[in-house]
């Protein structure tokens, strides 16, 4: 909870700061655009914090966008697929792909750090091999499937919430539910604490990590569906780049440790809530210019992360002097 609210104030402060630098922040088509853009990443990054949580990583995020991203019009516009076969395809072959790379490393104990940098380069090539590196779009067919990514539900005559949302609220309820109500998610969390202690307490470790990954790539593919839906066309060259580090960079801002065993899905929507937020910032103000924007969303990661850390330490040295007081006594 503490970190939760930490993450929390940190995005209530840079609010208050594009406020008041910018004039257009608060204004509606603004903070719809944000709550659109915050829950399309907020999707990939549960991902990324449930490979985190589980003391793993997954680095092959944004190439999984960018292979569903670029398939999904490839396969609607260029060889006339049925859409209820071009989705039911990607999302299993994101599933596939998180089976695989979970095989891959519970199995055969490779690295995931390994796998699945592998799995960025071997996923983006496929997109660009498959495709001749062409762009690839819905040529302004397809409505009702682009609702899904694009479309709104109106609340007010100048305000709507976006379809994406809808989804990130309905994944997040799951998250949470699979997290921290079922016996699989104490499982993930004791598999993060200690892998080992967890094995020989009889959990089948190596499943849940795959199931992990599995999900992780997913979510990666239901995220790379509807980015393609909602801004209509998608380049294998660039589309999805460095979203696997947005993804990561949420979760660790919303109290997922590196170390494995921590986490919360409403911290990491939140994380992914200031990433965006960040970077709407540095485009609105005139302070900061454009061209630093990665600086400067580097800059905060990382003193949240010392910060973080700071704030660890501090308390526990504080219950070990509280419990050496004790022990005295």
């Amino acid at each position: 909870m503490r970190k939760i609210l930490g993450i929390l104030g940190l995005l209530i402060a840079i609010c208050i700061f594009a406020s008041i630098t910018s004039e257009y922040f608060l204004t509606a088509f603004n903070i719809e655009n944000l709550l659109r853009r915050s829950a399309l990443f907020g999707i990939i990054s549960i991902g990324a914090g449930i490979v985190i949580i589980g003391r793993g990583i997954d680095l092959s995020i944004g190439s999984v966008v960018c292979l569903v991203g670029i398939m999904t019009p490839w396969l609607l516009s260029a060889h006339g697929w049925p859409v209820w076969l071009v989705i039911a395809t990607m999302l299993a072959m994101s599933l596939g792909i998180g089976v695989f790379h979970g095989t891959l490393i519970t199995r055969l104990r490779l690295q995931p750090f390994v796998v699945t940098l592998c799995g960025l380069l071997l996923y983006r090539g496929l997109a660009r091999g498959i495709t001749a590196d062409q762009t690839q779009g819905f040529g302004g067919a397809f409505g009702a499937l682009r609702f899904l990514g694009n479309g709104r539900i109106q609340i007010t005559d100048h305000f709507g919430i976006s379809m994406p949302v809808v989804f990130l609220v309905v994944i997040m309820t799951l998250a949470m539910v699979f997290l921290h109500k079922t016996i699989w998610g104490r499982y993930l969390l004791a598999i993060g604490r200690n892998e080992q202690a967890a094995r020989y307490s009889g959990i089948d470790t190596a499943r849940i990590t795959t199931a992990s990954y599995a999900m992780c790539s997913l979510l990666a593919g239901l995220g790379g569906l509807l980015f393609v839906l909602d801004v209509g066309s998608a380049q294998p060259v660039d589309f999805g780049n460095f979203y696997e580090l947005y993804a990561i960079a949420a979760a660790v801002l919303g109290g997922c440790s590196l170390r494995g065993g921590e986490g919360s899905i409403v911290g990491i929507v939140i994380g992914a809530a200031v990433m965006q937020v960040l970077r709407n910032t540095i485009t609105l103000t005139d302070w900061i210019p454009d061209m630093v924007e990665y600086a400067v969303i580097g800059a905060v990661i990382l003193g949240g992360v010392i910060a973080d850390e700071a704030v660890r330490g501090f308390f526990t040295r504080r219950r070990r002097t509280k419990s050496m007081r004790t022990d005295g006594t």
